[in-house]
């Protein structure tokens, strides 16, 4: 028990001062992480980078590659891309183990004392971000020097040295490492471990060299077990990770082993923490060298593990994956996108309605109807989405959009009634054989021209976030407004003058009322979006 506690204890502040760490780089990083996993092409160089620095930030290769395996899912990523970010993953993953070779046990202290005292005088939740990484920072590393301080006995302890000996067979060292790192759900939690065993001589390198060799096949088993409900292309993502790993490491096995192994005592003969994170780093790096040019082979040998197409989708949404979530500045950009395609879906509607009330033809009513039920469930799945992300560790800003995109999404919606509202009027127009007079016609025609014209430009500004054409919205509404009271007038006008029959004067009162709540849903958006410019 004297043992176990401080173990154990150690490995929890390990754990939760590297997600705490983790989880300040993300918020710090905000929106930068998504700009550069959006700058992802087919050039898997730039996978490769992507997926080192994005490593690097959220600390954790098996988050990165749970993260790809949702891009990949929802249709975001293809597997060519996914390799090269995978691969990179691996190298980015590398820097937790070297950052906790360093001999800095007597900083943690401090940085833990200037996060805290940075967070309690700090209103603005930017600077706590910055707190949440130096408190993480110092408990990661008082986490592993009461790892070390709790195996220290155990050198003394026969029973226990004689148990370690079996790790230099190399079937259990690496089963050891697998077990690890599929327990702790982090290569990084496993490595540290395996480093303060070594720090109290408890292992030696050779033994450290075969459990590192089973935690780099054990950090796959996370996205393994998250694609079980993915895709297929998903999965093959999944596998992907498994085999480049599987594959390194038998190549080091067999061939690289005793070299590198040799390469490493060199350069750093008397810290044995460090030959440790020098091993993980170059496994990494000389497995990248030798399997990238192999790339297009490993997705080959995954289409043929996990063969077939997949049956369509049921969901109507198809950037959301519940995966990306614990990286929020990527599901947000996700989120983004499904608005985008759900504003697109009910500016086509709209354009579509206007067709209808001029053709006086019933084409494209079936249409909208079909787009209004998507439009109805995309909304359901994003606010869903949203609710769920507004949960994660977020930033202040981070908070801020979410609720901007809350309401967003809800006027989009409505635009959307209005529009269904709309081609209901249609239909019962052309049921009942009511006709409108030219000038109704060519008034109706104006305004559909100026509804349209606002819901597109608000929904150009919320994608590319131009104040400018928010606040061409913010015009267009008035003239909007100006239309239908004049419409109005016109209107009771034909009917004093009996050139409208009140059938079709209903029908038309209704239609110019539901265009005119579309302008006044559009320009809700256009003012959260300078709201939010104007607040950034």
């Amino acid at each position: 028990m004297d043992i176990a506690l401080p173990v154990l204890g150690g490995l929890g502040l390990f754990l939760y001062g590297m997600n705490l760490m983790g989880n300040g780089l993300q918020k710090a990083a905000g929106s930068r992480l998504r700009k550069l996993i959006e700058v992802l092409t087919n050039n898997r160089f730039m996978g490769v980078l992507v997926g080192i620095i994005v490593t690097m930030i959220v600390q954790s290769s098996s988050a990165t590659s749970v993260m790809v395996i949702g891009f990949v899912n929802a249709g975001l990523m293809t597997l060519t891309q996914a390799v090269g970010v995978i691969m990179g993953a691996n190298v980015g993953t590398t820097v937790t183990a070297q950052l906790i070779a360093f001999d800095i046990i007597k900083y943690a202290p401090l940085a833990i004392a200037i996060g805290v005292a940075y967070w309690i005088a700090s209103s603005k939740k930017k600077h706590k971000d910055t707190a949440e990484i130096l408190i993480g920072f110092g408990l990661l590393f008082i986490g592993m020097d009461m790892m070390s301080t709790g195996l220290a006995p155990l050198a003394d302890n026969q029973i226990f040295v004689n148990m370690m000996v079996n790790l230099n067979n190399p079937i259990v060292g690496m089963l050891a490492g697998v077990v690890l790192t599929t327990v702790f759900q982090s290569s990084s939690a496993a490595i540290g471990l395996l480093q303060a065993l070594a720090g109290q001589g408890l292992v030696t390198m050779n033994m450290s060299f075969l459990v590192l060799f089973g935690e780099n096949i054990g950090t796959t088993t996370t996205g393994l077990i998250s694609s079980l409900g993915a895709n297929k292309t998903a999965k093959r993502a999944a596998i992907i990770h498994f085999l480049f790993n599987l594959v390194g490491t038998i190549i080091f096995m067999t061939v690289l082993r005793m070299p590198i192994q040799a390469l490493v005592v060199r350069i750093t003969p008397y810290d044995v923490k460090r030959q440790i994170a020098n091993a993980h780093t170059l496994f990494n790096i000389i497995n990248l060298i030798i399997q990238f040019p192999f790339a297009g082979l490993l997705v080959k040998a995954a289409q043929f593990l996990v063969p077939g197409e997949d049956k369509a989708a049921a969901k109507a949404s198809i950037y959301l994956d519940e995966r990306i979530i614990e990286t929020p500045s990527i599901a947000l950009g996700q989120v983004n996108k499904e608005i985008n395609r759900m504003g697109d879906l009910v500016l086509n509607n709209l354009i579509l309605a206007n067709e209808v009330f001029s053709d006086e033809k019933y084409s494209g009513i079936e249409l909208v109807y079909e787009q209004e039920q998507l439009i109805n469930k995309i909304e359901k799945e994003i606010t869903d989405y949203l609710v769920k992300l507004s949960k994660a560790s977020l930033s202040e800003k981070q908070n801020a959009e979410i609720n901007i995109l809350f309401y967003t999404i809800n006027d989009i919606e409505r635009v959307g009634d209005h529009v269904e509202n709309i081609v209901e009027l249609s239909e019962y127009k052309l049921k009942n054989n009511l006709s409108f007079t030219r000038d109704a016609i060519d008034e109706l025609h104006e305004m559909f021209e100026a509804c349209i014209a606002a819901f597109s430009k608000t929904m150009i500004a919320f994608e590319t976030g131009n104040e400018l054409i928010a606040r061409e919205v913010l015009v267009i509404e008035d003239k909007v407004d100006m239309l239908e009271s004049k419409n109005r007038a016109n209107h009771i006008d034909r009917l004093s003058k009996m050139e409208c029959e009140t059938g079709p004067g209903i029908v038309f009162l209704d239609a110019i009322s539901n265009l005119e709540r579309v302008a006044d849903h559009s320009v809700n958006i256009a003012t959260y979006i300078i709201d939010k410019l104007e607040n950034k």
